[in-house]
């Protein structure tokens, strides 16, 4: 029998300069503490082959320093960009909810059926994050890897690995800053299975 495990870290990006707020498409470098936060959550025993990354500095400046540090290959992909918020980039929570009322509540709790005003659909925005992901899963095969990325990004992976409906996939699932989820992608005669093995 052939067997061959895939072990996927995926990895949300630190606090970005400017604290907490609605960025998705808004290319903020991570702040001081965001670089503390993602420092602090890998360990020297940490073992990867290769390193994905969003293109967004909040994401690609850490990968390519941990890239270098470990002398692994680094891939730049630029369908796991976060989801664009339209005209809540920029905006904390508490400027959305004043310009907007009760349609953040209504987006966390249906994604799919209240977008942002001038935002990215979900339905677009996880068809293109899967598309990356399924790619990437395929071609790190056997392999070891860490994925720099965005929340809505993990959000999405986890809901093809989990099959949470994309109805649910922002509210079922906390992903906070320096967050760090484990998938593993185990293949055998008897098919593939894909699982969350971690997250937290």
């Amino acid at each position: 029998m052939n067997h061959q495990t895939t072990t996927i870290d995926l990895i949300r990006h630190g606090e970005p300069e400017g604290g907490p707020k609605f960025r998705g498409s808004q290319d903020d470098p991570l702040s001081v503490l965001g670089w503390q936060q993602m420092r602090s959550a890998i360990q020297d025993e940490d073992q990867w082959d290769v390193i994905v990354t969003s293109p967004l500095l909040r994401c690609i400046e850490f990968a390519t320093e941990v890239a270098k540090q470990r002398n692994v290959p680094l891939h730049v992909e630029d369908r796991l960009r976060e989801v664009n918020f339209g005209a809540w980039e920029g905006k904390t929570t508490a400027e959305v909810i004043a310009a907007e009322g009760n349609k953040l509540s209504r987006f966390w709790e249906d994604p799919v059926a209240n977008t942002p005003p001038g935002g990215e659909t979900i339905i677009d925005f996880n068809q293109r994050v899967v598309e990356g992901w399924q790619h990437w899963r395929d071609q790190l095969a056997g392999q070891r890897a860490l994925v720099v990325c965005h929340g809505g990004v993990i959000r999405m992976i986890l809901a093809d690995v989990m099959g949470i409906p994309l109805q649910k996939s922002f509210g079922a699932v906390s992903v906070p800053f320096a967050c760090r989820s484990r998938i593993r992608v185990d293949q055998s005669d008897f098919g593939t299975l894909t699982s969350l093995h971690s997250h937290g």
